[in-house]
């Protein structure tokens, strides 16, 4: 099947004209709307990562996308990096499918840049800097926010191109118990138990959930790379009669990933893991405050490297909102500790644990939400003392501006910064033999951006369109050099993104339709070369149909080609995906669900080996579950 993509003056002409396109259809429909409807809209719904408070998708000032329960218990992925793909402004790469290292590139900034949180706890890995994104069982969460562009001011390091935060349920109502019972391809399994509900004021939550699949050939010619995982989760909250509130939160995924190792198989042990308490007291009618304890902790064993990585994230944070009238104000400060000690990079001689095993990092922030209807005004700066690479100051201004009871005009500016990782700061020297030798660079600095976004929201009773463009510049920005076969990291003068997203989504009678069309120029300005790995455009469009008793839908994603290397020389070219599913509700309580992930067979790959092969991932495969439970 072959694909033709447009070229980029075309694709950006289209996404700036489709929405005046699509006013113009509209019209009748907005005027009846103006003539009293007061019916709430629905696809505005209430976001908190954009701001630190809740506002809807409009008052945020800000690029959001919200995946909801609905959302995700219709598609029912099988890692978060499904559910993330072709949305808007956000690309996904993968060494192969099933629990194999994937990488998240919000608005063409790299998988480091990239924040994730669950329920406001931060994981990752200290010594790569990312997030495990694909040992995440997607069952564990009820719905996942995506905020675009730099939120560096409200939390700190690596939120430069954007944040997702995943939540798990909170409970409540009579007890209701949920289980799901499900196999498919490639001798896969899929087993999750769950309990929610209430009890005066106290709220709870416990999970459980098992994958188990002995996966696919990553190399074409491989064998089968197997993968599994083990999930807990347990969430309990208590309201008392004064309205403060006290909260713990434990998560945990434990299991195995196989990968390909120069052509043979190979096995990692990895744990991921976030704890927290909380608790959060009304000191006055117009003031809250808010205190969080919480850990976060990356392991992974690889046996065949013989290294450990075992990094842990501590951190206290605490904020404050004061209220005056449609006014806010959050001011707060965060202590955090990361630790590699206990990690060993690999055998001797060349492996070994790192020079520095641990660093702090003390901050303060405040944010002002300003309502001057029909002018909003959102304002927030931090300050941040790094005990590995000193001091930051990030900051953001956004100006939000009704032109009328359905167009919200916005603009803003923010900066942010991105933390050098332990790998690249202290990794030991070590011989790859062929593939050359590395060393980490303590003398890096930390990358620092600059954004500039402009957009304009159409909402209305039964859907809503949005548009954005925007541009990023980087400064300092890390990247690997390589001499006479000895690389190391190094910082580069500046690196610049420009790009536009527009995402269309409606509710009518039994139809949901979503589409999201992502333009990205990410250019090195030292080499002119396209950042690697980053597809320059990118459509997902996805719709469902309730029938009665069923439901029927399918998922579009098309990409265009992108570069493995910073050169630009390895090509990997454009691909289009279809997913398709159904489900029939065929008792009280019991349901069954049948999906069809690359239904057209499609070979496709986003990285590549070091000795040039393709990492492929999974052709054509089927999962059938059945459900009992709300």
């Amino acid at each position: 099947m072959t694909i033709a993509y447009p070229s980029r003056g075309l694709a950006a002409f289209a996404l700036a004209t489709l929405p005046l396109a699509v006013i113009s259809h509209t019209a009748q429909a907005q005027n009846a709307s103006d003539d009293g409807d007061d019916t709430p809209q629905r696809l505005n719904p209430l976001v908190v990562t954009a701001a630190l408070a809740p506002r809807t998708s409009d008052e945020s000032l800000s690029s959001v996308t919200l995946l909801e329960e609905a959302t995700l218990r219709r598609q029912d992925p099988t890692s978060i990096t499904d559910l993330l793909r072709g949305q808007p402004g956000v690309d996904v790469t993968s060494n192969g499918s099933f629990g194999k290292s994937s990488s998240v590139y919000i608005r063409g900034t790299g998988n480091e840049a990239t924040t994730l949180l669950i329920d406001g706890i931060r994981l990752r890995s200290a010594t790569a800097g990312g997030s495990a994104w694909s040992y995440l069982d997607p069952r564990m969460f009820e719905r996942a926010e995506i905020v675009r562009g730099p939120r560096g001011s409200l939390y700190g390091a690596d939120a430069m191109g954007g944040v997702v935060q995943l939540f798990t349920p909170e409970g409540g109502g009579e007890p209701a118990p949920r289980i799901s019972l499900g196999g498919g391809s490639f001798d896969t399994q899929r087993y999750s138990a769950s309990l929610s509900g209430a009890e005066g004021g106290t709220r709870y939550h416990f999970a459980a959930s098992r994958f188990d699949t002995d996966g696919q050939p990553v190399r074409r010619g491989g064998d089968d790379m197997g993968y599994d995982n083990t999930s807990a989760l347990a969430r309990m909250s208590h309201t008392l009669d004064s309205g403060a509130e006290l909260g713990v939160l434990a998560l945990r995924a434990r299991g195995t990933t196989e990968y390909d190792k120069s052509g043979s198989l190979a096995t990692t042990d990895y744990v991921q893991q976030v704890a927290g308490i909380y608790g959060e007291l009304p000191i006055t009618g117009n003031w809250r405050s808010r205190l969080t304890l919480s850990e976060a902790r990356d392991e992974s064993v690889n046996h065949a490297e013989d290294s450990i990585f075992d990094t842990q994230t501590r951190t206290a944070r605490w904020e404050n909102t004061l209220s005056a009238g449609a006014h806010e104000l959050v001011i707060g400060a965060e202590y955090m500790n990361d630790s590699v000690a206990g990690s060993i990079t690999g055998s001797e001689p060349f492996g070994g644990p790192y020079d520095i095993e641990d660093r702090d990092n003390k901050a303060v922030f405040s944010q002002a939400l300003l309502d001057f209807s029909p002018l909003a005004v959102q304002a927030s700066l931090r300050y941040d003392d790094n005990e590995a690479f000193g001091e930051e100051v990030t900051g953001s201004l956004a100006l939000g501006y009704d032109l009328d009871a359905h167009h919200t005009l916005r603009t803003s500016y923010g900066t942010a910064f991105k933390a050098p990782t332990f790998n690249d700061l202290y990794w030991p020297f070590e011989d790859y033999g062929v593939f050359g030798s590395y060393q980490g660079n303590p003398d890096l600095k930390a990358e620092t951006s600059q954004a500039l976004e402009l957009g304009v929201r159409g909402q209305y009773q039964d859907w809503f369109w949005d548009l954005s463009v925007y541009q990023t510049d980087i400064e300092d920005m890390i990247t690997t050099e390589t001499i006479n076969g000895d690389s190391r990291p190094i910082n580069i003068n500046e690196a610049r993104i420009r790009g536009a997203e527009l995402s269309i989504g409606t509710e009518i009678n039994d139809w949901t339709l979503a589409t999201a069309l992502t333009y990205t120029d990410p250019e090195n300005r030292q080499t002119g070369n396209r950042l690697q790995r980053r597809a320059g455009q990118s459509l997902r469009f996805d719709v469902d149909r309730k029938l009665g008793e069923w439901s029927l839908g399918g998922s579009w994603i098309a990409q265009n080609h992108r570069y493995d290397d910073a050169a630009n020389q390895n090509r990997l070219g454009g691909f289009g995906l279809l997913n398709l599913r159904a489900g029939w509700q065929f008792a009280p309580l019991w349901s069954a669900r049948l999906t069809v992930e690359n239904a057209l067979d499609k070979e496709y790959t986003t990285a590549k080996f070091f000795d040039g092969d393709d990492y492929i991932n999974a052709g054509r495969s089927a999962f059938l579950s059945v459900h009992f439970g709300q």
